[in-house]
């Protein structure tokens, strides 16, 4: 395993996607052996200001998952939280274009969220922001789904063949 390093789950404003997300593959993590279970997952927006709370309905949809993320706020993406990563995972093409031209160095494992699904599956999650609840849990059942395709690329990275 690796000596440092986190998840980074990005979107545009940190207030809806990425905290979902975090909240999402965190409670996720925990029921995995070591380890997976030990890996730090964190979020950030590619547009935000720090400090912000996050959305009422993103709160309300992983609430009714037994997830609590209501004491997030929102963190601004810097160069740092870059660096550190084991893995970068964006919500839309346009957070890795966004991720890819900003960044120096780019991240290696710059990845979609829903990137290691099956071929034909959708590979980006809109934003949900300014929607009805129904939309927020639309957007955590996408994030759901993929949730066990992500968990099979961390391992990919985490556990060494022959380990």
């Amino acid at each position: 395993m690796p000596d440092s390093g986190h998840i980074l789950v990005v979107c545009t404003g940190n207030i809806c996607r990425s905290p979902m997300a975090e909240g999402l593959l965190k409670h996720a993590l925990a029921g995995q052996p070591a380890p997976l279970r030990s890996l730090r997952v964190i979020s950030a927006g590619v547009a935000t200001r720090s400090g912000e709370p996050v959305s009422e309905n993103a709160v309300i949809a992983l609430k009714k998952a037994g997830i609590d993320i209501a004491g997030h706020r929102s963190h601004s993406l810097t160069q740092a939280m870059l660096d550190d990563a084991l893995v970068v995972l964006g919500m839309t093409e346009s957070h890795r274009s966004i991720i890819q031209m900003k960044a120096m160095p780019v991240p290696k494992n710059l990845h979609l969220f829903r990137e290691f699904m099956p071929a034909a599956a959708e590979k980006e999650i809109g934003d949900p922001y300014g929607g009805p609840l129904k939309v927020y849990e639309a957007t955590r059942d996408e994030m759901v789904e993929a949730i066990p395709s992500v968990l099979d690329f961390l391992k990919t990275l985490i556990i060494r063949p022959g380990a």
